[in-house]
């Protein structure tokens, strides 16, 4: 069967509870080797991935800070929700967008796309269990731009998407746990063990697939890190930086030491 088709078919879906019983579909016959990689598909600019009518989508700086009350973590849980939804969408377009590359390319962006419907699931049903749901506040659409941003290159997606925007929330994790941990939401913190856990495996593919691009190419990869971090964010990246995890997600010493640097005295 065609990967490239039927992760298109889930990328468009607008219908959360189908799309993700498409990706089910697609992992499954992806562990049961009845994909074929050589087959080809027409790929199309995607500057609106399937999703439902609601949450209402605002620019980022208008979003209202979300306080300490008990609705303020609710709009937390709902922003992490949020972040998982796109994240689906990000690793679908990965598979349907970037012909050519090895199969094992394909499979692990699959993998990340279920991974991230299975975060999706754990806190969309916690916010059933507080009387809420996915799409009850709005939300941004950031994720979705640098995908949009990144769209004519394999290596700029692999540079930007898993190893900047999914690796900040390696960063930010241990501290919205603390948050959480003194909260009367206290089940987030275990939820986000298994989120953070899977997403340090997402990070490490990104870096995987980067490095493997680069060497391909014969690029260096901290220079083209740093270029393409300064035509699409026009500045440096801002810590502070979870180096264990991403140690872990297999950033290199001279990575780490290239993030240190470019932090402000």
């Amino acid at each position: 069967m065609n990967p490239f088709e039927l992760s298109y078919q889930a990328l468009m879906c607008d219908n959360v509870v189908d799309k993700i019983k498409h990706v089910d579909q697609l992992h499954q016959l992806k562990n049961l080797n009845k994909l074929d990689y050589q087959l080809t598909h027409p790929i199309k600019p995607v500057k609106h991935p399937g999703r439902p009518n609601k949450p209402t989508l605002a620019r980022f700086n208008t979003m209202p800070k979300r306080g300490k009350s008990d609705l303020g973590f609710i709009e937390t849980i709902h922003a992490i929700c949020h972040i998982e939804f796109n994240a689906i969408n990000l690793a679908l377009d990965a598979v349907y967008r970037f012909h050519g590359m090895p199969s094992q390319f394909y499979q692990d962006w699959i993998k990340v796309a279920y991974e991230e419907a299975q975060h999706f699931q754990l806190l969309n049903n916690y916010l059933i269990e507080l009387g809420y749901q996915y799409g009850d506040f709005d939300a941004h659409n950031g994720l979705w731009k640098m995908t949009v941003e990144t769209d004519y290159d394999v290596l700029a997606r692999m540079a930007l998407v898993p190893r900047v925007l999914e690796a900040k929330g390696l960063d930010a994790t241990p501290k919205i746990q603390r948050r959480f941990a003194s909260s009367k939401f206290k089940p987030m913190v275990s939820l986000l063990d298994i989120i953070f856990k899977d997403e340090i495996g997402h990070v490490k593919i990104g870096n995987h697939w980067f490095h493997h691009l680069c060497r391909e190419r014969q690029l260096d990869p901290v220079k083209t890190f740093d270029n393409l971090i300064h035509k699409h964010l026009g500045e440096s990246l801002r810590g502070p930086f979870n180096l264990d995890a991403r140690k872990c997600a297999d950033f290199t010493e001279q990575e780490l030491a290239y993030l240190q640097a470019e932090q402000p005295n």
